[in-house]
């Protein structure tokens, strides 16, 4: 359900009200009884996913800066695993002796 934002023409006041789509706007001010006038406020967002310009058809900097990302991802993993393939060859020999 959509959060719209009201202003009173008459005494300035504002407020937010959760109304469905299908509804009728509000027209008076429940402060005041004055006429109110729907405001149009930002919204907040995020387009996650393909399909979204930003993913599918991104600059040429931040096509590498994905790569960068990618590479140093990579190179992480690979040090953990090398990592973990040491502690794991210490304790073998630990558990021997």
């Amino acid at each position: 359900m959509p959060i719209y934002e009201y202003e009173c023409i008459g005494c300035g006041e504002r407020f937010e009200v959760m109304r469905k789509i299908s509804e009728p706007q509000l027209s008076e001010c429940r402060k005041c009884g004055g006429k109110l006038r729907r405001l149009i406020a930002s919204t907040s967002f995020v387009l996650k996913g393909s399909g979204w310009y930003v993913t599918d058809y991104p600059s040429a900097d931040r096509k590498k800066a994905v790569e960068r990302k990618k590479t140093s991802e990579t190179k992480k993993d690979v040090k953990s695993a090398s990592q973990s393939a040491t502690t794991d060859s210490k304790k073998e020999e630990a558990v021997k002796t």
